[in-house]
């Protein structure tokens, strides 16, 4: 796991400047501190700082060079399954040198190029410099688990593992208005667009190619659409998922360093842990973040199946001015506004973790393959929401606290906003009434993998927004993943999106994940022998973090929101005609309902004050 950079100067012979790709490279040092690199040839420089997890020796430097001296390499994940190709590459005359994944993919790539990719299982971003070709590969992984960010700015074509790399460079932070727009809508922007002007993603599954002369295509590499339509038909579904489940949490314990578990309590992160008991795993220790206030505490659970299973456990809170502290961190880390809100409490679980373990295991991605948000559960009966959506309805749930998002829901009317809008916490009508704003974002990338749900999954919004989720609202929650592990130096992987799982769950019939009362079905029948009915029937709380209270009652966030009244935020263009001093006023009088309209522009303010002004 690493942080990689690299400049290439197009149609040009000017020479990279070291001390700039230096600079680059630095930057994400928190990715990498174990080792650093470089490799600058004329208008080509390639940079890494190396976290070590696999051949902790020096053999696993990188920037890594071919034997043949043709490709250079900068390389950040893990490729699992990398032992498999041993005898492979071996019989085709390859010596073995090291014990590092990083040295079988450039193999791999010497002898097939990208057509190797499908044979992968890991998570990865890399580039591929071809001196013979002068052309610059970056390749992603399926699901987006490892960042790739790049731009084109004078000429020159810039990437990085995160965006301050491309700051730091010279790129300029400017906001993109159609994505200020997609972060008040809908959280994050999603496809290959960013925050910013000048700054894209390289999307999960595709392949980026950038010749000299500038010429640049885009390829994808994996289509999850064409998996599921072409997966064979799974016949004992609970026997299937336990087995793959099972090969999946062994392979992402491949590591020469001490794993561990972040572990809520909840049913995803205990199944990992049920999966390291039941294959003799020892030695695992497990972190969690635990709260005072009893509605949002899972950690009971969490030492519960910890002590059952003989793992050790740690757990922590986070609150008041250490709190205010962690999420000034996380918004550097995160080089954007945060989103999900318990980014703050990720990553310092993952400070506590790092003195322990170099890698991390997360339930991450088993919601949206088996439909694990209540959120879903509106989409079963659309003509149900429709009536509650109409006038005579709406007083009864709005005056219920639990139904007051759901009343809010029932205003969308159309089925493909239904979709698109299910992972919102505020939706259109709401924005336009409170903050003037009447056109949502036109996303070409949002509206594209809809329409693949949609003819794979006809007239079934469920499995849609499921679909939708995989692609969109799961990235940002991988983003998350990423920054706050990595910003503690450690590795986060993610058992449950191993592609077999994936495309598997994806040709599953409803049956096996909206049965029950809690859905997930599938899941919850593989464990049922292995996991306890306090944590098989538990109700999900996920990391739910009571926000309105540390607004108003915390004291480094009280001075924090009378500042954020007065923020410079409302003084740009865009945010002008919001009335922050009625929204905080409103909050501190106990109008819980004001939470999901403040906390995006609080988080904002926040990275306004403390991030945009470092750059």
């Amino acid at each position: 796991m690493c942080g990689i950079n690299g400049i290439l100067h197009l149609q040009s012979n000017k020479k990279v400047d070291e001390r700039i790709l230096t600079k680059m490279r630095d930057a994400l040092e928190h990715r990498g501190p174990d080792d650093k690199g470089l490799f600058i040839e004329n208008n080509i420089g390639l940079g890494h700082r190396r976290l070590s997890i696999l051949d902790v020796s020096a053999a696993g430097h990188q920037p890594f060079l071919s034997d043949d001296g043709r490709y250079v390499m900068t390389y950040n994940g893990e490729i699992y399954n990398f032992k498999d190709f041993y005898p492979e590459l071996k019989a085709k005359g390859f010596d073995i040198k090291t014990s590092s994944d990083t040295e079988v993919l450039i193999k791999l790539f010497e002898l097939y190029g990208t057509k190797m990719l499908n044979r992968l299982n890991g998570m990865f971003a890399f580039a591929i410099w071809d001196k013979k070709e002068r052309k610059l590969t970056a390749v992603r992984d399926r699901m987006g688990v490892k960042p790739l960010y790049y731009s084109f700015y004078n000429e020159t074509f810039y990437f990085a593992s995160e965006q301050k790399a491309l700051f730091t460079a010279g790129v300029p932070l400017k906001m993109a208005k159609d994505g200020m727009e997609e972060y008040i809508f809908n959280r994050f922007v999603a496809g290959e667009n960013t925050l910013y002007e000048n700054i894209k993603k390289v999307l999960p599954g595709h392949i980026l190619t950038i010749e000299e002369s500038g010429k640049t295509t885009s390829e994808k590499w994996w289509d999850l659409k064409a998996e599921i339509q072409n997966q064979p038909k799974i016949k004992n579904p609970v026997e299937w998922f336990r087995e793959t489940f099972d090969d999946s949490v062994k392979l992402r314990m491949v590591s020469d360093v001490p794993v561990g578990v972040l572990l809520s309590g909840g049913l995803d992160s205990s199944s990992i842990l049920a999966s390291l008991k039941q294959q003799n795993f020892k030695d695992i220790q497990t972190f969690n973040i635990g709260f005072k206030e009893k509605e949002h505490d899972e950690s009971q659970l969490a030492k519960m199946i910890s002590d059952k299973f003989g793992y050790e456990f740690h757990t922590m809170q986070l609150e008041d001015n250490i709190l205010f502290e962690k999420l000034v961190d996380s918004t550097y880390f995160q080089d954007e506004p945060i989103m999900h809100l318990s980014e703050p409490h990720i990553l310092a679980l993952s400070q506590l973790a790092k003195p322990s373990v170099k890698v991390l295991l997360s339930g991450e991605g088993a919601d949206e393959l088996m439909g694990g948000y209540v959120r879903y559960k509106a989409l079963k009966y659309p003509s149900l929401l429709n009536t509650i959506g109409t006038i005579g309805h709406m007083d009864y749930f709005t005056t219920k606290p639990r139904y007051e998002k759901l009343a809010r829901y029932s205003q969308i009317k159309n089925n493909d906003d239904l979709v698109i809008f299910n992972g919102c916490n505020i939706y259109p009508k709401d924005i336009a009434k409170t903050f003037g704003m009447v056109n949502p974002p036109i996303n070409e990338y949002r509206k594209q993998i809809l329409e693949d749900a949609k003819s794979l999954y006809p007239n079934n919004l469920r499995r849609q927004a499921l679909y939708f989720d995989q692609h969109t609202y799961l990235c940002s929650l991988l983003d998350r993943n990423d920054r706050c592990t990595m910003g503690a130096s450690i590795e986060c992987r993610e058992p449950f999106l191993d592609q077999r799982l994936v495309a598997g769950l994806g040709s599953l019939d409803d049956e096996w994940l909206f049965t029950g009362k809690k859905w997930k079905y599938v899941l919850k029948s593989a464990m049922k022998d292995r996991l306890p009915d306090e944590i098989l029937n538990f109700k999900k709380i996920g990391l739910s973090v009571p926000w309105g209270d540390y607004l108003i009652k915390s004291p480094g966030f009280i001075v924090e929101l009378e500042s954020f009244s007065k923020s410079d935020l409302f003084k740009m263009p865009y945010f002008e005609h919001i009335d922050a001093k009625k929204l905080v006023g409103n909050l501190r009088k106990g109008d819980t309902t004001m939470i999901p309209y403040i906390m995006p522009l609080f988080m904002m303010h926040t990275w306004l004050k403390t991030y945009a002004n470092k750059f």
